[in-house]
């Protein structure tokens, strides 16, 4: 083995920037400059928003500047804001503390001596700022981890199994906690549960909303499992949370595994697909508000039959909307063509999934994702061995 001629110094230094720059790539800097820009600039100026801008250059460069700087200087607690504006008092004591104005041959000579104290002074307050903003979002993001385990507590790993019935499912967040939400559970009548939600905003507001969801589902299918029926307390509950921006679409239905027949509510989700053994895609649902809009919601609970080679696919906008690097959306009609070439459930959940990735390729995700896909198994061939008939057991997965 060659010997590594390098000074050690050298090679610290280069493994130190490969542990430094890990992960980077030449996408994550344009989108530093561009779109995060953009999207920090919004946020920071969202409470002046309503102010006019002014239409000539010079003047709107400084209406911008002066409203970004409000802007985080308000997001600061008062502490930090001292600090903050003491940091650009010292910055500017650098370019004019040591300003010295000559007159030579009635001529004026401006001369500018940048005063490295004031300079440090500003930088290590700027850096402490920058330190303590840091340990703050480290804080928050710990919560966040520990919200994100007890959501996905409460999200189904396995799917019950269902004899003559095949399921395959997944779920993305945008953000540490999401606000989708989706269940299979096994009644006591033998009938199966299905739910499949959306609930408004991101983050933490909407994980609050799916957690209250998913405790008022689990009362609901106790009392009366009816879709009408826990729709209706599903939304008395989300309305009684009392603000305006907090709703939640859902698709709610019953299924006897035995018949085939599936009781469903929407209100105002996504309609689901269904691929026909021959081949036909229809829809599921109708038009209607999100769970919470009202106090009382007209719901209509609607029964359709499923036979035996039958798909569906059960999903949030998260999925249909998500948009590609050009502002294109991956659109209702590439899952009902995807789902059109049919196949066993996992088998189109991943090449939904494979779809959805090629689309989006390395953009981060806007929106929660949640996809769930099930099929009714054909029936079993019935075997016949000397004269006595055996009927295997259904298959499920």
């Amino acid at each position: 083995m060659a010997r590594d001629r390098r000074p050690r110094f050298v090679v610290r230094i280069q493994e130190f920037l490969r542990s430094y720059t890990a992960g980077m790539n030449s996408r994550d800097l344009q989108r530093l400059f561009q779109r995060d820009a953009a999207n920090a600039y919004a946020v920071l100026t969202r409470e002046h928003a309503q102010e006019p801008e002014p239409k000539r250059g010079l003047r709107r460069l400084f209406h911008r500047a002066r409203l970004a700087f409000l802007g985080l200087s308000y997001k600061l607690s008062p502490a930090r804001r001292l600090v903050f504006a003491l940091a650009l008092l010292c910055l500017l004591f650098g370019f004019t503390g040591d300003l010295q104005v000559a007159f030579d041959n009635q001529k004026v000579r401006i001369l500018i001596d940048f005063s490295p104290f004031w300079f440090t002074l500003s930088f290590l307050a700027l850096v402490y700022l920058l330190a303590l903003e840091l340990v703050d979002r480290i804080r928050v993001r710990d919560e966040l981890e520990v919200a994100r385990e007890l959501q996905a507590a409460l999200l189904p790993r396995d799917m019950p199994v269902v004899p003559g019935w095949s399921f395959a499912h997944s779920y993305r967040t945008a953000n540490e906690v999401g606000g989708d939400y989706y269940d299979l559970m096994t009644l006591q009548d033998g009938r199966v549960g299905l739910i499949v939600g959306d609930a408004s905003g991101h983050g933490m507001a909407a994980g609050l909303v799916m957690a209250i969801a998913n405790t008022t589902l689990k009362t609901a299918l106790d009392l009366d499992p009816s879709p009408e029926r826990v729709a209706a307390l599903l939304n008395r509950a989300i309305w009684r949370i009392g603000t305006r921006r907090t709703f939640m679409s859902i698709f709610y239905a019953v299924l006897d595994p035995r018949t085939g027949s599936l009781e469903f509510v929407s209100a105002g989700h996504p309609y689901p697909f269904i691929r026909r053994e021959d081949g036909r895609i229809e829809e599921l649902g109708s038009g209607g508000l999100p769970l919470g809009m009202r106090e009382n919601l007209p719901l209509e609970a609607r029964t359709v039959e499923l036979q035996p080679g039958d798909l569906l696919a059960f999903y949030t906008d998260g999925l249909a909307e998500a948009i590609d690097t050009q502002g294109r959306a991956f659109s209702y009609e590439r899952i009902a063509q995807i789902l059109g070439e049919g196949g066993a459930p996992w088998v189109v959940h991943d090449q939904i999934l494979a779809s959805f990735d090629l689309h989006t390729r390395d953009e981060p995700l806007r929106d929660d994702l949640t996809l769930m896909v099930m099929s009714r198994l054909p029936p079993v061939p019935v075997a016949v061995t000397s004269g006595a008939t055996t009927a295997p057991a259904a298959v499920s997965s």
